[in-house]
This record gives structure tokens, sequence and C-alpha cells, in this order.
């Protein structure tokens, strides 16, 4: 029998660490190193469980996951799913739609960190554009998006499913002042070099995401609402992000993915006016599932192992 490899999840008790460790432990590939309850914050015993593995997952807050990167040995993979490393140079984006050279550096990359769940709908739909020189990088854009309370961690979810108070039934904006921790990332992965209005939405409903851009076809710097359409088309082709246009009987909803891994866009509206729409689990192709898909390039597997499809 082949050696299994050996993976820690540091933080496994969080809801992106749990579903990773749901996925793993199913894998007759992966043997999971596990620490005991009362040593989860021990920093000793987390030493030595990221430096006896080949793989170590962070699910962690962000000053806990740059610890644990202080922890590790150069050998070790680490695969950071939190914000804190997003904007470094020393660690792969964990997104090789993007292209060749992102794939390349996941592939060979020691450190790697997994795009923010807001953030990575918002550079699907702008990287290729910006690239490609269908907007400026100095246009001012705008963009919404509607998420489940997952996203907030254990205590949003236990807010939303224990409380009983009713305005947690209607959507609810949040971020009001544009200081979104995912901003930073938005800007510098795609290229953009002006802040954007985000505004972030949580809603009644465990998981799922839809985000939404406006633009005018007066913003661009070249092409058409079609020729947008078959820029993406091109662009991304594979099982795991694709184009396609899928509303539900007119209308799209942000729960539509809920438990995939997968990311689809699409544009909608007309020669004048359009939106660029990426849907998707927030807990799926924005945190565990493209953490799992990160470990499988680094690994030379199968990038789809383990993925809900």
């Amino acid at each position: 029998m082949c050696n299994k490899t050996k993976v820690f999840i540091d933080g496994s008790a969080g809801t992106t660490g749990l579903r990773i460790y749901e996925r793993l432990g199913a894998r007759e590939d992966i043997e999971l190193i596990r620490l005991p309850e009362d040593k989860r914050k021990d920093k000793e015993a987390r030493r030595e469980a990221i430096n006896s593995s080949e793989v170590t997952f962070l699910c962690l807050p962000d000053d806990a996951a740059r610890e644990s990167v202080s922890l590790a040995g150069d050998d070790v993979i680490i695969i950071d799913t939190s914000t804190a490393h997003r904007t470094e140079e020393t660690f792969a984006y964990g997104f090789p739609e993007l292209s060749k050279e992102h794939r390349r550096k996941i592939e060979s990359s020691k450190r790697i960190a997994v795009p923010g769940c807001h953030a990575g709908g918002f550079i699907a739909l702008i990287y290729p554009l910006v690239k490609e020189g269908f907007i400026s990088p100095d246009l001012r854009l705008t963009s919404h998006s509607i998420t489940g309370y997952s996203g907030g961690g254990k205590a949003r979810i236990a807010e939303y499913e224990e409380s009983d108070n009713i305005l947690l039934k209607a959507p609810r904006d949040y971020a009001l002042h544009q200081n979104h921790k995912h901003l930073k990332e938005m800007m510098k992965i795609s290229g953009i070099t002006k802040t954007p209005i985000f505004s972030p939405i949580i809603s009644n409903f465990y998981s799922g995401m839809s985000l939404t851009i406006p633009l005018f076809a007066d913003d661009l710097l070249k092409g058409s609402f079609s020729e947008i359409k078959e820029l993406y088309n091109e662009y991304y082709n594979t099982e795991i992000l694709r184009y396609e246009e899928d509303p539900d009987d007119g209308c799209l909803s942000a729960l539509k993915y809920s438990g995939k891994d997968f990311m689809r866009v699409a544009v909608y509206g007309n020669e004048e006016r359009m939106t660029l729409n990426a849907r998707y689990d927030n807990l799926g192709k924005g945190a565990s599932g493209a953490a799992i898909q990160c470990m499988n390039i680094a690994l030379g597997k199968d990038e789809k192992c383990s993925l809900e499809l």
C-alpha cells in the first residue's frame, strides 16, 4: 500500500476546519493528525503536529495563522484559509483557474493562501476583464454580495439558529463603513487600483453566495456585452469553474449551489447595461473546497478529489 499523506488541520473545530476534516477523513490516501481537545491551543503541541505533517491547513484567526506559519518548517505545505497571507508575495494565491502562472505557483509552493469567499467571486469576474484590457484598472467599481450566515463562524451560526430575534429573518447589510477585510485582496489580485464600493449582505440561510457587479457598456475600453460572455466562456471552462447562465424562474438564488465546491459565472443584461454574477458556496469554492483543491494540486493528485461537484 502506498504511504499516506499526513495532514494536520490547525483549527479543526471551526466551520471550515470541520468541513475539511469530514472530507479528508473519508480518504484512504490521507492520514489525519489529531490533537487531544486540551492540546488544541497548546503552542508546542501544535508545533509538533504541524512539523509531523506533510500538509497543514490553517483554519484560524489571522494572528493565530501567522503564529502557526512561524512554527512550521520549510518542507511543510501550509494552506492558510485566513485573511493573513492572501496578499503576500511569499504565498501562492490559491485560485488555479485565474492563469497558468497561478496554477504553477500552487503546484510548486509550500505556502498557499486560500481566497476569501466574497473576494473569490469578485476576482473571478474582474481579473479577466483587467488582464484582457476590457476595463481600465482605474475603473471605479461597485459590488454587492449576499451570503449565508455560516461565513460568520460559530458565533454567527449560533445567533441565527438559536435566537428568536425577528430581524434575523430578513437579509442584513453589513460592513457599512466600507472597510471589509476582503477589499485589499480583491484589489491586489484582480489588478484594480481604486477601492470598490462593496456591500455584503448576510441572510437567513446556512450557506451559498451570489456576488454581482454592475457595468455600463460605456465603462468598457473595448468589447461588448456579448464579447464579455465569450471571454468568460473561453477563460473558464472546467467542471469547477465555468460560464453558465442558469436563472431560476428569472431570478438568481444565492442558495443554488449550497453544498457544492464549484463556481458558476454569468453575465446578464443587454448591450447598454449589464451585471456580472458569480454563484458558489461560501464554504465550498469560497473556503474548504478551494483549500482541498489546492492541496490536491500541490500534491500532484486529481484536483477534484473529495470535492462535491
